[in-house]
């Protein structure tokens, strides 16, 4: 939409009354136009696909088709437009499927005029980006005679962590969420990610709860933005770091590919100095893709024959896994210097350094997890809590050297 150019709205219900109190109400604000109204979702698609609007109004429920169908046909078709869900019901169910469908907001009829005019006005500027974001791709491709890096100019690009065992039980959770405790702040801002789509605990452990999901974000990973990620994401409200939380129900899990988490992990790097994910055990798409996109794996072991048997494997096939091994910081959680199994030990064998150990103090761990409380936020004195600050400081010396060691081949192979 250029300087001036109205906000082009299509209203889609099966019942004339309401398309007629929905034209009234918007027609008192000059930047909207309404251009045309469907009697059903079989119109509406038709109507969207010729005149394509900036916006929709579409009702949930229709005889002939739903909205949620319709909605997903017209976000394939015409993708930069806009969709407002209208039902009678205030449901957080049918909000969910509406915004998984592609819907850009939820309005409970009948809405008041302010509702509904901000709503159109929002989805209208929301049109107006994505528009000109596909033209840019376009101009880009076209310029460069083929496809261009999608990354965002002039944005300093955070850091991507994946916490990982092979071994379940070992802590994964627990030590993911409490570093990412420690690193955020308001020069490095955090974001952490649940890569546990089935079973994952990131916003239990930090006491959360939100309405919405990774999922909300996977099923638009071509057409994100800083909006649409900051609705998704919940804030901590004690340390004001980010969450991208688990679907509520594990058969969600299957609606995302490893291919869309990617790229979300690669969005969140343009927002947030760091990116930290807490995998699964099981090497699926989503962790595997987790891995691949991460610059640092932090690979957890504890002291136990099966968790040790289990990174040594892991560290066998790291190589088909395209994960080179300067990548990995090896660290041992719930160490007790009792156990005659040392880091020392295992290193040697391993030919691989365990860079931390984290103690084993469950009096500290156990209570944290069941109050949704991090250690990192309570007594910081506490040997576990000294060993996160020391874990984050070898992952960001870890960091830096990767860092460099990137500078310099690209230097030399820019012949510099």
């Amino acid at each position: 939409m250029g300087e001036g150019e109205k906000i082009r709205v299509l209203i889609v219900d099966d019942i004339a009354e309401t398309r007629e109190n929905i034209r009234k109400l918007l027609q008192f604000e000059n930047e909207v136009e309404v251009s045309a109204v469907a009697r059903n979702g079989h119109e509406g698609i038709e109507i969207a696909k010729e005149i394509k609007p900036d916006v929709i109004i579409m009702d949930i429920n229709m005889p002939d088709m739903d909205g949620i169908t319709a909605t997903e046909i017209i976000h394939k078709d015409v993708p930069h437009c806009q969709i407002i869900m209208l039902s009678v019901q205030g449901d957080p169910n049918y909000m969910r499927r509406a915004m998984l469908a592609g819907a850009r907001d939820f309005l409970t009829k009948p809405p008041t005029v302010d509702e509904l005019t901000s709503a159109v006005l929002r989805a209208g500027e929301m049109a107006k980006q994505e528009l000109e974001k596909s033209r840019t791709s376009y101009t880009s491709q076209i310029g460069s005679g083929g496809l261009i890096s999608m990354g965002i100019q002039g944005v300093t690009y955070g850091k991507v962590i994946a916490v990982y065992s092979p071994k379940g039980g070992t802590g994964c959770t627990m030590v993911a969420t409490n570093l990412a405790v420690t690193l955020h702040n308001e020069e490095t801002p955090v974001v952490l990610v649940d890569g546990n789509l089935q079973f994952g605990d990131v916003a239990v452990f930090l006491n959360e709860q939100g309405k919405n999901s990774v999922i909300d974000l996977t099923t638009r990973a071509d057409e994100l933005d800083p909006e649409i990620v900051d609705e998704v994401l919940i804030s901590h409200a004690k340390s004001g770091l980010k969450i991208l939380a688990a679907p509520f129900n594990p058969e969600h899990a299957d609606s995302a590919t490893g291919d869309q988490f990617r790229k979300v992990l690669k969005y969140l790097r343009s927002m947030f100095s760091y990116v930290l994910v807490d995998t699964p055990s099981i090497l699926t798409d989503i962790s595997i893709a987790a891995m691949d996109e991460s610059d640092v794996v932090i690979l957890l072991t504890t002291q136990d024959i099966p968790a040790i048997k289990d990174a040594r494997l892991f560290l066998d096939i790291a190589n088909a896994l395209d994960i080179q091994r300067e990548r990995i910081l090896f660290v041992m959680n719930r160490f007790d210097k009792r156990i005659g199994i040392t880091p020392e030990k295992i290193s040697e064998n391993f030919k691989y350094e365990i860079v931390a150990t984290l103690p084993a103090e469950e009096r500290v761990v156990v209570p944290s997890i069941n109050r949704g409380l991090p250690i990192m936020l309570g007594d910081r004195s506490r040997p576990i809590a000294k060993s996160f600050f020391t874990l984050a400081e070898v992952l960001r010396e870890r960091l830096t050297k990767l860092e460099s060691v990137e500078e310099t081949y690209e230097a030399s192979k820019n012949g510099k």
